[in-house]
């Protein structure tokens, strides 16, 4: 079955740059193990997989993997992460939240856009304990 995925560019102005990352959009029929799969094949230091929220106040529940094993907590995907939904509910019309809120296995990750400038997003990121 197709799944919609992007890859991005994160911490870097240019194409080909910074920290590549691959976020898997609607990823809520996929398995653990497919998930593990799918991070093997892209071989990206981390790949996310994004999926509905257990509560409405959040914004996402995101799962992340590195090639080898699912990790609790990476900062560059909340960046990425951030950027790509962010996109996401801009396409669909609507002006992007200034602060997301993602469930993650470490706790709830709170990310807050700083900046647009030139067509880019810079977001802080800090992981917080539920």
């Amino acid at each position: 079955m197709p799944r919609r995925y992007v890859t991005v560019d994160v911490f870097t102005d240019r194409i080909f740059g910074g920290n590549p990352l691959a976020v898997v959009l609607d990823a809520q029929a996929l398995t653990a193990a497919q998930m593990q799969s799918i991070a093997a094949e892209f071989n990206y230091s981390e790949t996310t997989f994004v999926l509905p929220p257990s509560t409405p106040e959040h914004s996402a529940h995101v799962r992340i993997f590195t090639p080898r094993r699912e990790v609790p907590f990476a900062g560059h995907p909340n960046c990425g992460d951030g950027v790509v939904l962010a996109r996401e509910i801009e396409s669909k019309g609507r002006p992007s939240p200034e602060r997301m809120v993602f469930e993650e296995a470490a706790g709830l990750v709170r990310s807050r856009c700083c900046a647009r400038e030139a067509g880019r997003w810079e977001r802080n990121s800090k992981r917080r304990s539920p």
